[in-house]
């Protein structure tokens, strides 16, 4: 029996690379791993999919670029040809980028089933194109697999029904366990900002991501937030990767950051992952880097004003500090005074949830 996985960004195959891995260590399912060209990455090579531990993508789509609809018009064309010449058994999706809603339409009206991978999330906030692409997607699919326990209480209250909604941990747990213990023995050296690390020389550091359109398109906003970080700056030195639109908006808004932020590139993800793992706190608006700080019990400043993913907050190491600068600084201050909430890695966190969705998948598709 044949399952497709889609991923069209890298965060998916952060996050299929765990299924990948369990799929290949049993005999009853087959992958195909499908790449809809949705974001164009240069750090997607061959090392990058050596790193994860799974091949090269079966199916590249080269479906990317546009407007919101426009790629998700070419990537539903581009999904439904394949679909139509070799129908395969499932339709597996991670997230909630526009790939994710794109091949589970597609599938849907093909009778083909959906799983959703991270399935129930919710912001509450439909600005973020991220939040309709969740809704509709759980609106069509056949198998929620779910990170905690919020997401099944929002997908009961919608009316999914119980026998398909399926607490199994989280796969982006199992990666970054997986990442985080093949980088203990490897040679970090050649990273770009291993050099930076090293002059830290043991003192503490911290480390930026901001990329939501809600922060640093608005230039009133990204100006408050980086006046927060430039104060924290002077007590840290903070280095920031920065992502290629919030680069030009510090360029485009004269957004002042000061001597003691160190800004990078985007960094892959062994590399990021060595920088941020040694932390003193993560300041960030990330959905996946709250929940990869929690897994490695790194404190955690989100500069959002809500989550959709509340377990990190309620169990983890992150807090939701909005982005008022002032309480930026203050939950900033707690950690580095060592007053920081500690927090514990969530139920099912064990780096065994893609072993849980394949067992699960495969008895679903055996009684069909």
């Amino acid at each position: 029996m044949l399952i497709y996985l889609v991923a069209g960004a890298r965060p998916n195959f952060m996050k299929i690379a765990p299924i990948v891995r369990a799929l290949q260590a049993q005999d009853a399912l087959t992958y195909k791993i499908i790449h809809t060209g949705q974001h164009y990455d240069r750090e997607m090579n061959d090392v990058f999919f050596e790193e994860l531990g799974i091949p090269q993508p079966d199916v590249f789509m080269a479906a990317g670029g546009g407007s919101h609809a426009q790629q998700t018009a070419k990537i539903m064309l581009g999904f439904e040809e394949l679909c139509q010449n070799e129908r395969p058994a499932a339709v597996l999706v991670v997230g909630d980028v526009n790939s994710t809603l794109a091949c589970s339409i597609v599938a849907k009206k093909l009778n083909i089933p959906v799983a959703h991978v991270e399935a129930g999330l919710r912001s509450g906030d439909m600005a973020m194109p991220e939040e309709i692409n969740r809704l509709v997607t759980d609106s069509i699919s056949d198998w929620f697999f779910v990170t905690e326990p919020s997401a099944v209480e929002h997908l009961r209250r919608e009316g999914k029904p119980e026998a398909a909604i399926h607490y199994v941990g989280h796969v982006m747990v199992d990666n970054v366990l997986y990442q985080a213990d093949k980088l203990s023995h490897a040679d970090t050296t050649a990273f770009e900002t291993s050099a930076w690390k090293a002059q830290q020389e043991g003192r503490r550091y911290g480390v930026v991501t901001l990329h939501r359109p809600s922060n640093v398109d608005d230039p009133e906003t990204f100006t408050r937030i980086a006046g927060a970080l430039k104060e924290i700056a002077a007590d840290l030195p903070l280095i920031f990767p920065v992502h290629p639109r919030t680069r030009a908006n510090v360029e485009k808004f004269g957004i002042d950051l000061g001597p003691n932020i160190t800004l990078a590139g985007p960094q892959a993800y062994m590399a990021f992952l060595n920088l941020w793992k040694d932390a003193a706190v993560v300041l960030t608006d990330s959905g996946g880097l709250q929940e990869e700080t929690t897994a490695l019990g790194v404190p955690c400043i989100t500069v959002r004003e809500n989550t959709e993913r509340p377990v990190t907050v309620d169990e983890g190491s992150n807090v939701l500090a909005g982005t008022d600068p002032a309480a930026i600084l203050l939950e900033t201050r707690k950690v580095l005074r060592g007053e920081g909430k500690l927090g514990r890695r969530p139920h099912l966190w064990d780096g065994r949830a893609a072993e849980r969705i394949v067992g699960i998948l495969a008895r679903g598709l055996d009684g069909q």
